[in-house]
């Protein structure tokens, strides 16, 4: 009997092709005859950052009339940190009304992306983008992703430590391909290919997109424990001692495949501060050279670590590194921090944090948010900071400025922290329908209806103030991290839900999945009783999903059917 060798994936053969990313990008971006481009350009336009789909909302009634889909491609930034100048935020701002949908949109990794971009559109806009020294290469594709830590533009050591570790990161992993400045900025091929090496990545990249985050565990706003790479350093006081590297973080995963799961990273070893950018390089190689090319839906390396164990994930890594590595440190209960509202930075100057409904800047009817925040930034011209939980920092703000700021806020009906409850503040939406191609269900475009179900049935329980993280997504995939948190909505098929409960705010245990298709008109029922439990016999302090855990899923199922008993959605 002979080994079977699977065929490696059509992404692999795509990439393998392309000379550095190249394929015919260009040559389909030019052709104005049509407004689409072809499923391998579609892979490789992902490195340069963006992804191609098309508008949901009109496709049934485009095919009933016998037209073509309304074809788009969204654009996403590479932005380590989220940071940016106030110059280059208004250049965003007035490139979302020339070339986008006329909105900002903040993601759940500290970056912006503009969406309903038209082909003939597509070289002029990443061009303006790049001359307002920002990028798009390695914001999607199979490379090491948009590196995050936290926004807190807190002027001290410790920060700055981490600031420049994920700036150095960031560097060190970007694709070294000037297929990027052909295609998009000087229009002509300057360098062979056949010349060209990418010294990490290889021809092939990696197999599969890869996500690195930073994060001391007092501020882990940024969830590191769900990336491919947590680093997690170690202080005495401001005096950097070292890191623990964790291996192993990802969300994603396929309904009914039992062999695609949510994993937390696990701590693999601890290492000196000189060696981090090497110990990171050997874990992306690692994966790089182990990962899954055959199957795109098992090639993370949330995968590799599970199934071939952490003496061999160890073992491999220092085979990569070229030494030993030490046991990982125990590492203390972790934290997340409330950036909104002021806070002293510590050099005398002063941010504020302002949330942002689903990372969404646009004017609303009773919420002028992208008017007012131009008004803003254009008067008081302070440097920014975009957060993993969708929301903005305006920040290096004198503290003469501070009321004359709230009062053009205020101005334009902007919702502040003093004015949101808290599950407001800790409610994460992904994109989903219209723009999303993957999007089973709706979740951005119903939030605030349902956040204000929420907080109505959660002021009737007594808990409006708990810190409660209610993450929704409109498919599996996990962009707003739904299965770490107090609950989870994962759209299942229109207008039907997944939910999970039980995990922490601190984004440091996975939850469980208890319902399989929740109709989206039954939520509120469901939270009802979800919230009534919680209220009559939590702990003082304790968070909802710690509440869970200590009294298991099956309690909290028990009390769904005797208080929504016959409830097709419990079946």
């Amino acid at each position: 009997m002979t080994d079977t060798v699977k065929k490696p994936s059509h992404a692999e053969e795509i990439k393998l092709a392309s000379r550095y990313l190249r394929g015919d990008v260009s040559k389909e971006l030019d052709d104005t005859s049509n407004d689409y481009v072809s499923d391998d350009v579609y892979e490789l336009l992902k490195f340069h950052g963006s992804y191609f789909g098309y508008d949901r909302d009109t496709a049934t009634e485009r095919k009933k009339a016998g037209l073509e889909k309304h074809h788009e491609f969204m654009v996403r930034l590479r932005m380590p940190g989220g940071q940016l100048t106030a110059k280059q935020y208004l250049i965003m701002d007035d490139l979302c009304d020339q070339f986008a949908n006329g909105t900002l949109r903040i993601t759940t990794r500290e970056t912006f992306q503009f969406h309903c971009i038209v082909k003939k559109n597509m070289k002029p806009f990443i061009k303006a983008i790049n001359e307002a020294l920002l990028s798009t290469l390695s914001a999607c594709g199979d490379v090491v992703r948009n590196i995050l830590w936290t926004s807190a533009p807190i002027k001290d050591a410790k920060h700055k430590i981490i600031e420049d570790l994920g700036y150095a990161l960031a560097k060190h992993f970007a694709p070294q391909t000037h297929a990027y400045h052909e295609i998009w900025i000087d229009g002509e091929n300057i360098v062979d290919p056949e010349t060209e090496e990418e010294p990490i990545y290889g021809t092939l990249y990696l197999p599969r997109k890869f996500k690195i985050a930073i994060a001391e565990p007092l501020d882990n706003s940024v969830d590191a424990m769900t990336n491919d790479l947590a680093i997690i350093p170690f202080f005495n006081g401001q005096t950097l001692e070292g890191y623990n590297v964790c291996l192993g973080g990802g969300l994603g995963i396929t309904h009914n495949k039992p062999d695609t799961y949510p994993r937390l990273a696990t701590p693999i070893a601890y290492v000196k501060p000189e060696d981090i950018v090497s110990v990171s390089e050997a874990v992306v190689k690692l994966q790089r050279d182990n990962g899954d090319r055959t199957n795109r839906k098992h090639a993370r390396l949330k995968y590799v670590v599970e199934e071939n164990g952490i003496e061999w994930t160890r073992k491999t890594l220092e085979s990569y590194f070229g030494k030993p590595l030490q046991d990982p440190r125990p590492m203390g209960k972790f934290d997340i921090p409330d950036h909104l509202g002021w806070h002293e930075q510590g050099d005398g100057k002063w941010w504020l944090g302002v949330p942002i409904s689903s990372g969404r800047i646009l004017d609303r009817d009773d919420e002028r948010i992208r008017t007012g925040l131009r008004k803003v930034i254009q008067t008081y011209r302070m440097d920014l900071r975009l957060t993993a939980d969708q929301n903005i920092l305006l920040c290096n703000i004198d503290a003469a400025d501070k009321a004359d700021i709230i009062a053009l806020f205020k101005e334009h009906g902007i919702k502040l922290r003093e004015d949101i409850s808290a599950v407001y503040r800790d409610f994460l939406a992904c994109v989903a329908l219209p723009t999303c191609g993957k999007a089973l269900a709706e979740a951005e475009r119903v939030k605030l209806p349902l956040v204000a179900d929420l907080e109505k049935i959660m002021e009737k329980h007594g808990v409006l103030q708990e810190k409660i993280a209610v993450r929704m997504t409109g498919c599996p995939n996990g962009c707003a991290r739904p299965y770490v948190g107090d609950i989870g909505i994962v759209g299942r098929t229109p207008d039907h839900y997944a939910i999970y409960i039980g995990g922490d705010f601190e984004g440091t245990r996975l939850n469980t999945k208890i319902l399989d298709r929740v109709p989206f008109s039954e939520l509120p029922r469901m939270f009802d009783v979800f919230f009534a439990d919680y209220a009559q016999g939590k702990l003082s302090g304790e968070g909802y999903g710690d509440y869970v855990h200590r009294v298991g899923t099956d309690h909290v199922v028990t009390q769904l059917q005797s208080q929504c008993a016959g409830a097709v959605w419990l079946k």
